[in-house]
């Protein structure tokens, strides 16, 4: 009888051994499986998601001229001097900063700030400054270019217009103004 127990406990024992690593390749294989299911499942919702997006909006062309941000510079006409340099920075939260400098012997830069405010219908851009300031307006002429307005809101005549305008200085590549 000890013979029989000695032989049946040996293969118990080869019986379990072989099962455990029977399912040790098999705990593998659904691991292996469980994994390439997963990347399925990413590939399949990555794909999904790609088709859905809709991208029409970059097919649509960013009409640039009404984007109010940067910093534009020029010389404009002065009465009584050379001319004046003149840079505007408009910021995105409506804030502005006009920074203007007589071409004279008192080369001082004068700083106004305030808010800016953009119609649509006129395209022009209109600077309200905290202090004192006259209010002054700005046409946008195309993508990078604004042309300073009269006092009371009109274009200056179409051969003056040049001499009013304040380029956008990543339209332009110096910032050198040369005065003739």
């Amino acid at each position: 009888m000890q013979i029989k127990n000695k032989y049946w406990q040996g293969h118990l024992a080869l019986i379990m051994f072989s099962s455990l690593c029977f399912a040790n390749n098999a705990i593998a294989a659904f691991a292996e499986s469980d994994m390439k299911i997963q990347e399925k499942v990413l590939r399949a919702r990555e794909n999904t998601q790609l088709h859905s997006t809709d991208h029409a909006a970059h097919s649509n062309v960013i009409d640039k001229s009404k984007e109010f941000h940067g910093v534009f510079y020029g010389f404009l006409p002065c009465q009584d001097c050379n001319g004046i340099k003149t840079t505007l920075s408009l910021k995105q939260n409506n804030n502005y900063l006009l920074v203007t400098q007589p071409a004279r012997e008192s080369s001082r830069e004068f700083y106004e700030k305030g808010k800016y405010t953009w119609d649509d219908e006129t395209h022009t851009v209109s600077l309200l400054p905290r202090n004192d300031a006259p209010a002054r307006k700005y046409y946008i002429e195309n993508e990078g270019s604004l042309i300073q307005l009269n006092s009371d809101g009109s274009r200056v005549p179409s051969n003056q217009a040049n001499d009013y305008t304040l380029r956008r200085s990543d339209m332009v590549k110096s910032r050198e103004v040369h005065i003739h």
